[in-house]
């Protein structure tokens, strides 16, 4: 029977050779990205563990042998881009050597990365060399790297200089991984990521499921009618599953064969992607080999099941085909579901729990049960578009389109109801991901927050017993640097704690914790963008850098504060202890990093030096990233929805090629029968992707407001233009199967049949 099944597929002309490439396509197309993902989670794991070395000194360690290292990793910028410094200092030849590394630099050497060594040959050095002293002993290599472009620096140090600093004796280099490592403060959120690329790939993977599953049905009449005949001849219905399974395992099985050569053409630019905000090496995108067995051998495996059910009517009974009889329409109790689901959303909006598992517990139950009442709702959905495109039909192609869809709701939705979930998906992100950057994102380039220097001294305390920086230690040539407008000098404030509680939200007043400096109001006068002094004061209390920000959230725009007055004599306050010093530059890369050169050579005991806008954007970046992703969601699903519209279309005209021939017959233009076949695709294509993304708006805005508080923000002109035009290529594949109705509804085809 699998020999007959054989033949059959390959032998059964023209319509049995377009199915068995459409079911290729279709099960090429879901191989190649469920092996992308899979090789994304091990490229994922892979990246994380080279974090791991970073996180040495992250806590006190334990010196148990006589060859500790003194070390202080820190994060430096340049451009934006950021910069992971380590500064170490060996006290015996036999100190640990970090991975990467031929040997421990010396003092007054050091090693670079090669996207850093690139840079330090090409940028002048008061921007960036001059703030590594002595000079380059070799690259980092790739065992260190976490990504083909990460800027790591290792600096050498006498092992005097390093005790001085904030620094911490090791006995080794950190290997844990920082996914298991609960004090580890470099890495991914490796659970975080997981989840998002198993959400991103289930969105990615349903089209193409419900697109084979789609493609498995083209002709599914003819064969059904062949499997009868068979049937009535004597064929048991063991027999008929097997040649069922045998025709689709040959498609499946090439698929299968062209999926891993889909994903090997494709493993370069998808390392080229940050979607953990670095770029993966293209070696970590691999596959084991339980990867590869299993999809090797349970894609074909699936793809026969799958015919097997499609085909379950032939095996109840031979003349189970003939029993056809128009469905009941759907009722309205489909949208029952749906409504539940976004009802649980917004009871969340006045009684969120108060855990995190009862958060999370809230929102994943409630987005599931929407994202399922829509598959649910669907069918409904396409009834309701159908009669209100029958209620304003004026022509015979609309009134002809919106019976066929009224008569068979479940079929017009089938072909777009891999579209649903991934419209929903996209549209909740961005409008979570628009909200928070609108709120919480980095601030524009040209603002103060993004042009203002700020090293501190109270955050990397110096060690006791060792100098405070003092005014004379402020590099004058700061303020020779051209594109410095002013360098400010905030000074210690003794009836003050050194220390920053929680960060505020957008409109909330900063709690004094935040004003542990103090200023003159001289100094500060002329310039109020970073504040004003009350009338009559002489000397204010101000937060480290001069804005009404912690490390974590942007400026509050537009507010300009008046600091509170302190009864202090400017002379007194000059002889206090600098704590940070501020740099107000033009903007301009060269002028912030020749400042940023100057602070870190002159004050190495300082925070390293960086702006609002640099601080946040690590988080910014990683939203930018999950919008990424979404877009590949959507620019992904709505082609492959279009293909299984085409699909959908040529085995509708296959099926109905003499009713079709019969209306040409009767004086039908060819013109107004094709208008039919775009309207029926066209009506459930545009109703579902208008509610798909509406629910997903909605949902994203009761998630907003029960979790931050947040008001919706509307997402920017670039998601409707790539969502309409993802809708016009789809509209436009199905257009490409068009031409094939003049081929098979011509007179021979009402006369043969």
């Amino acid at each position: 029977m699998i020999r007959l099944g054989l033949r059959l597929a390959t032998a059964g002309g023209r319509e049995a050779v377009l199915r068995l490439v459409v079911i290729g396509v279709a099960v090429a197309l879901g191989v190649g990205m469920l092996l992308s993902a899979l090789a994304g989670i091990h490229a994922l794991t892979a990246q994380n563990a080279r974090y791991a070395w970073l996180n040495t000194g992250a806590a006190p360690s334990t010196v148990t042998g006589a060859d500790p290292l003194w070390w202080q990793a820190r994060e430096d910028y340049f451009q934006g881009r950021p910069v992971v410094r380590v500064d170490l200092a060996a006290t015996s030849p036999r100190s640990p050597v970090p991975p990467g590394l031929a040997r421990l630099p010396g003092p007054g050497e050091y090693y670079a990365s090669p996207d850093l060594a690139a840079l330090l040959r090409t940028t002048p050095a008061d921007q960036l060399g001059g703030r590594f002293p002595g000079h380059p002993v070799g690259t980092i290599g790739r065992a260190a790297l976490p990504a083909p472009d990460s800027l790591v620096v290792v600096v050498g140090h006498p092992p005097e200089e390093m005790a001085a600093r904030d620094a911490t004796r090791v006995s080794a280099i950190a290997t844990a991984d920082p996914a298991n490592c609960a004090r580890c403060v470099v890495g991914i959120d490796r659970d975080g990521m997981l989840l998002l690329l198993s959400v991103v790939s289930a969105a990615m993977i349903f089209p193409v499921l419900m697109f084979i599953g789609t493609a498995t049905r083209l002709a599914a009449a003819r064969r059904e009618q062949r499997f009868a005949a068979m049937r009535l001849v004597g064929a048991t219905p063991r027999q008929v599953s097997a040649l069922a399974a045998a025709e689709s395992a040959v498609a499946a099985v090439a698929g299968t064969v062209a999926g891993f050569g889909l994903y090997l053409l494709l493993r370069p630019a998808i390392a080229r992607v940050p979607f953990t905000g670095a770029r993966f090496f293209v070696e970590d995108l691999s596959l084991r080999a339980v990867d590869v067995l299993v999809v090797g051998v349970g894609v074909p495996v699936g793809a026969a099941v799958a015919a097997w059910l499609a085909l379950r009517r032939v095996r109840i009974s031979p003349l189970g085909v003939s029993r056809r009889v128009t469905p009941r329409p759907p009722r309205a109790w489909r949208v029952v579901p749906l409504l539940l689901g976004l009802g649980e959303l917004a009871l969340v909006v006045g009684h969120r729990p108060g855990s995190t598992d009862g958060q999370t517990a809230a929102y994943l139950s409630g987005f599931l049960v929407t994202m399922a009442g829509l598959v649910v709702a669907g069918p409904w959905l396409t009834m309701v578009g159908s009669r209100l495109l029958a209620s304003r039909a004026r022509r015979p192609a609309a009134l002809i389109a919106a019976r066929r869809l009224a008569d068979s709701p479940q079929a017009g939705f089938r072909a777009v109801s891999g579209l649903v979930l991934a419209l929903f998906v996209v549209a909740a992100a961005t409008g979570i991901i628009t909200t928070i950057i609108a709120n919480r994102g980095a601030p524009r380039a040209d603002s103060v927050a993004a042009r203002t220097l700020t090293t501190s001294f109270w955050q990397n305390r110096v060690p006791e017993g060792q100098h405070r920086p003092a005014a004379d230690d402020v590099p004058a040539a700061l303020r020779s640097v051209p594109g410095v407008r002013h360098v400010y000098v905030v000074r210690a404030n003794p009836a003050e704690p050194q220390v920053v509680l929680a960060p505020i939200g957008p409109g909330d007043p900063p709690p004094p914790e935040w004003w542990p400096g103090l200023i003159s109001c001289a100094e500060l006068s002329g310039t109020p963008e970073y504040g004003q002094c009350p009338p009559g004061a002489r000397v204010v209390t101000v937060s480290t850098n001069l804005l009404l920000s912690g490390p974590m959230v942007a400026p509050l725009a537009g507010q300009v504060p008046v600091w509170p007055a302190v009864d202090l004599d400017p002379a007194d306050v000059d002889r206090l202890p600098v704590i940070s010093v501020v740099v107000d530059t033009d903007g301009s890369d060269a002028a912030r990093e020749r400042a940023r050169t100057l602070l870190e050579t002159a004050l190495p005991l300082g925070s390293l030096p960086s702006t609002v806008a640099e601080d946040q954007s690590d988080f910014t970046r990683q939203l930018v990233q999950w919008q990424r992703l979404a877009d590949v969601v959507m620019l992904a699903s709505l082609p492959i929805a279009g293909c299984g519209l085409a699909v959908a279309v040529v085995g509708g005209l296959t099926e109905r090629k003499r009713p079709f021939s019969m209306l040409r017959l009767a004086g039908v233009p060819l013109a107004v029968l094709r208008r039919v076949v775009l309207l029926e695709s066209v009506v459930p294509l545009v109703v579902v992707a208008a509610v798909a993304i509406g629910t997903g708006f909605l949902a994203a805005h009761l998630f907003i407001s029960a979790q931050m508080e947040y008001r919706l923000e509307p997402p920017g002109s670039g998601f409707y233009l790539m969502v309409a035009a993802g809708l016009a290529l789809s509209l436009a594949i199905v257009a490409s199967a068009l031409p094939l109705l003049r081929r098979i509804t011509g007179p021979e085809t009402a006369r043969n049949e």
